[in-house]
C-alpha cells in the first residue's frame, strides 16, 4: 500500500513544569543562555507581526508554507497571507474567534480550528469562509488533509475525518486517552491511503483515510510508575515519514523505526522527546525532553556527539539548513550547531516571548514564527 503523503492539561502549570515532571528526568532549573562566538549569522530578509501572536498560551501556531504564499494565524484570529519573497500581506482576514492551532491545507482550502471548537474551511486566494462544522471537542493539532478528505484530532482523542468539498463527516475513530496527558499533540499526517495519528496513551495507529479503519498500531511507549505523572507516555511529535518507514518518538518511550505497510518495527532505542526528529549527512537528530540535542548514527544508531548546554531550555524541533543544525529555546533564542560535532556556530536572541513551532527551511532561508507574534524570513550568513 503506497503512503504518498502529497487534556486535560495541568491547569495553571507551565510547559517547563510538564516537561519536567518525569520518572527518568528530574526537573531542573534550565541552564543559562551559552556564550557564544558566532561564526555564522542570521541576517533578516523580512519581517512582520501577526496579530497577538500566541497571546501568552502554550499553542501550536504553525504556518503553513505553500509555495509563493505563507498563511498563518495569531491565537486573536488574525489570519494571514504572506508572500514568501517579499513578506508582504496579500490579504488578511480577522476570523472573529480566539484559535488554538496552525493553518493545515490543500490546494483548494485552508482549514482553522477555533477555540469554540469549530473547524473552518476557507479558500486561499481571498480567506472567504467555505464551510464549518462542528467538533465535539477542542483541536490543539493542526487539522490536515490529502484533497479528499480532512482530518481533525480533538484533545479527548477522537479522530475525525470530514469531505473537502461539503464539509460532510466521512467517518470517526475514538481513541483511549489516559487520564492525565500533556497540553500538546501530534498533527494527523494524511495521505491518500494511510492516515497516521498519535495519542497520548504511547500509541501510534494507522487508519486508513477512506474508511477510519485501524490497519496496525505501535507502542511507542508504556506507562511506568506508580503515579499518573510518571506514567505520562504522550506522543507529540509526527512521525518523520520516508521511504516506505516512519521514525516515531514519544515522551518516556523509544526512537523507533517502523515499517509502514505493517507498523512492525524495524529497530528502536530508548529516548524521551516531545519533538519530531530530524534526518541529514546520514545521522538522526533529536531534541530531548530535557533539552539536549543527540546525534546518532542512522546505520548503527551509537550516539555520535550530544549537546549538553541547552539542557532544560525547552528546545524546538530541530532544522537542518547547510551544515547546520537550528534549535530555538523558551527566551527565545535560536541557536546554531555544527551539524558534524554539535558545537555552537551561532546564536540570536529573537523573541523575549520564546519560541515554541518549528522552524522551516524555505529553500535555503529560515522561517521563524514567535510566540509575540514576529514572523521572520533569515538566510544564513558567514562572519568574515
Amino acid at each position: 500500500m503506497p503512503f504518498n503523503l502529497r487534556r486535560l492539561c495541568f491547569a495553571g502549570v507551565v510547559a517547563s513544569a510538564l516537561v519536567g515532571c518525569s520518572s527518568s528526568d528530574s526537573f531542573e532549573e534550565p541552564l543559562p543562555v551559552p556564550d557564544v562566538v558566532s561564526s555564522v549569522e542570521l541576517e533578516e530578509v523580512w519581517d512582520v507581526t501577526i496579530g497577538d501572536g500566541f497571546d501568552e498560551q502554550y499553542l501550536q501556531l504553525s504556518p503553513l508554507y505553500a509555495g509563493d504564499v505563507i498563511y498563518v494565524v495569531s491565537a486573536d484570529g488574525q489570519l494571514i497571507a504572506v508572500d514568501s519573497e517579499q513578506g508582504t500581506f496579500i490579504w488578511t482576514r480577522n476570523l472573529e474567534s480566539r484559535i488554538l492551532a496552525g493553518v493545515g491545507g490543500d490546494p483548494g482550502h485552508l482549514y482553522v480550528v477555533t477555540g469554540d471548537a469549530e473547524l473552518l474551511a476557507l479558500n486561499p486566494e481571498s480567506g472567504e469562509a467555505l464551510w464549518q462544522v462542528p467538533l465535539p471537542n477542542e483541536v490543539i493539532g493542526t487539522p490536515r488533509s490529502n484533497g479528499q478528505v480532512v482530518v481533525a484530532q480533538t484533545n479527548d482523542g477522537k479522530v475525525l475525518a470530514f469531505d473537502t468539498a461539503t464539509g460532510e463527516k466521512r467517518w470517526q475513530y475514538d481513541g483511549v486517552i489516559p487520564v492525565l496527558t500533556l497540553r500538546a499533540a501530534a498533527s494527523p499526517l494524511v495521505g491518500r491511503d494511510m492516515t497516521l495519528v498519535s495519542f497520548a496513551n504511547g500509541r501510534v495507529f494507522a487508519l486508513d483515510s477512506r474508511s477510519g479503519q485501524p490497519l496496525w498500531q505501535y507502542s511507542v511507549g508504556e506507562p511506568q510508575g506508580r503515579t499518573e505523572l510518571e506514567r505520562l507516555v504522550d506522543v507529540t511529535s509526527e512521525p518523520l515519514i520516508m521511504e516506505g518507514v516512519a521514525l516515531v518518538t514519544g515522551y518516556q518511550g523509544k526512537l523507533a523505526l517502523i515499517d509502514l505497510r505493517s507498523g512492525q518495527e524495524i529497530w528502536s532505542r530508548e529516548s524521551s522527546s516531545l519533538r519530531s526528529p530530524v534526518i541529514a549527512e546520514g545521522n538522526i537528530y533529536v531534541a530531548e525532553a530535557n533539552g539536549k540535542i543527540q546525534a546518532y548514527d542512522g546505520n548503527t544508531r551509537r550516539v555520535v556527539w550530544t549537546q549538553e548546554q541547552l539542557g532544560w531550555r525547552q528546545t524546538t524541533q530541530p532544522l537542518v539548513v547547510d551544515d547546520y543544525l537550528l534549535v530555538g529555546d523558551y527566551e527565545g533564542y535560536i541557536h546554531l550547531l555544527s551539524l558534524e560535532d554539535g558545537s555552537f556556530q551561532g546564536q540570536l536572541e529573537f523573541d523575549d516571548d520564546g519560541l515554541l513551532v518549528p522552524m522551516q527551511r524555505i529553500g535555503d532561508r529560515v522561517l521563524v514564527y514567535g510566540n509575540s507574534g514576529k514572523l521572520t524570513l533569515f538566510e544564513l550568513e558567514s562572519r568574515d
